[in-house]
């Protein structure tokens, strides 16, 4: 190749075709290669990205879908897949009540997540009838809290592909979501559910991944049980809605019986019922399918403390933190902080917030059971200081709101009351 340029396609072709046979290494040396002597070469930097991609190495395919932008930018490809990288990344943090961080923490998130909407537009005035980056679109809007914008995106991808089945089961997924925020038990999981059903109905016909599939139908079952469960609910109709939950979640475990996640949503979905004892014995299964999985560790942790077991949750918790990255530990500290503040031992409390606060600043949870330990003390400013902090990174969370109301109104009769004393 290097007497003769024009052998680069054959080349390219080669780095190409031991990327579809998963051969990522041998890939990854052959493209490296070519773009080594041809640096012009896009097709190669975008397979070569590509390759990166999958081989789980996120920086330098980066890296490479940022050089081929600078070298054409106009290259419908190397948005999508920047877009991707980018989503993947920081994916993790989505918007909603309890998950946002607040003023100063979202920083590169919002940056990131901004920068792939951008690049997913810049593809679709391309090829506007890129029904997959329609798709990525939505999950980008998705992450921004932007539910409507998100919802809009799916319908347009699935009209333009019908047929799609990651499509369809991700318009399930928003019609879930979307019935879990409203706590409404409408027709959206009629809907997601009749969608998640026809997957399965057409597995035979079409390539599917069941275990997938079965995870899909058991969050609508789930989701019914749950919200029927929050409200006043007819107690032969609450059984009914459990049994369909336990059923489907129970068939999701038996599509693949090592896959831990499965049995880490059946716990969860326990824990959320209140049936502390049976959540454990599912996640305690996960857990030994996926030993480094901190927030099934952070779960466990949760229901033994609600169970009354408050030594194995303090464990639990300190494990669920040695297993945790850099940005899943906030949470489990302010769990941590909750659990020494049921026990009176307000300092290790208040240690445990900061902490959290420190690595998320702003995190709303821990701003609200921070107020709280400043409640338990009698400290009024201190505590509506905190719910105010809580309500200002996430408006959507009830807990703080509710807080905030009683400390007011404490704050308000305390004062009062000094006032009558002094008086006297």
């Amino acid at each position: 190749m290097q007497s003769d340029i024009r052998q680069a396609a054959v080349w390219n072709t080669l780095g190409v075709m031991l990327l579809k046979s998963g051969c990522l290494q041998s890939a990854i040396s052959v493209l490296s290669s070519l773009l080594a002597i041809d640096p012009n070469n896009y097709d190669c930097v975008g397979n070569l990205g590509i390759a990166h991609l999958q081989s789980g190495n996120l920086e330098l395919s980066a890296k490479c879908f940022q050089d081929l932008l600078l070298k054409d930018q106009n290259h419908p490809a190397a948005f999508i897949n920047y877009a991707a990288i980018l989503l993947s990344k920081y994916g993790s943090a989505v918007a909603g009540a309890g998950a946002r961080a607040g003023e100063g923490a979202p920083g590169d998130w919002v940056e990131a997540v901004n920068v792939a909407k951008d690049c997913l537009l810049a593809a679709l005035k391309v090829d506007p009838r890129a029904a997959h980056t329609w798709a990525n679109l939505a999950n980008a809007y998705y992450m921004t809290g932007d539910h409507r914008s998100s919802g809009k995106c799916l319908e347009k991808a699935v009209k333009l592909e019908p047929n799609c089945m990651s499509t369809r089961y991700a318009v399930a997924v928003h019609r879930i979501k979307d019935a879990e925020r409203s706590q409404d038990l409408s027709q959206q999981l009629f809907l997601a559910g009749n969608e998640m059903a026809s997957i399965l109905r057409e597995g035979d016909s079409v390539p599917i991944e069941l275990p997938i599939a079965w995870a899909g139908l058991a969050m609508v079952h789930k989701a019914q049980h749950e919200i029927a469960a929050a409200f006043e609910t007819e107690q032969n109709e609450l059984v009914e809605a459990e049994e369909r939950a336990h059923l489907s979640l129970k068939q999701a475990i038996a599509e693949d019986p090592d896959d831990g996640v499965q049995w880490h949503q059946f716990g969860l979905h326990c824990l959320c019922s209140q049936q502390f004892k049976t959540s454990q014995k599912y996640l305690k299964v996960a857990i030994a399918r996926m030993k480094e999985c901190s927030y099934a560790w952070s779960n466990l942790g949760i229901s033994l403390q609600l169970s009354g077991e408050q030594s194995q949750a303090e464990d639990v918790y300190k494990h669920a933190l040695a297993c945790a990255m850099a940005e899943q530990a906030h949470a489990i500290f302010s769990n941590l902080g909750n659990l020494y503040r049921q026990q009176k031992q307000y300092d290790r409390a208040k240690a445990m917030f900061a902490k959290a606060l420190e690595l998320q600043p702003g995190y709303a949870p821990a701003f609200n059971n921070l107020g709280l330990v400043f409640v338990a003390e009698g400290h009024w400013e201190e505590a509506k200081f905190c719910f105010d902090k809580a309500l200002q990174a996430d408006p959507l969370l009830d807990a703080a709101k509710s807080n905030m109301i009683k400390a007011v109104t404490m704050s308000r009769l305390c004062a009062g009351l000094s006032s009558c004393v002094l008086q006297d």
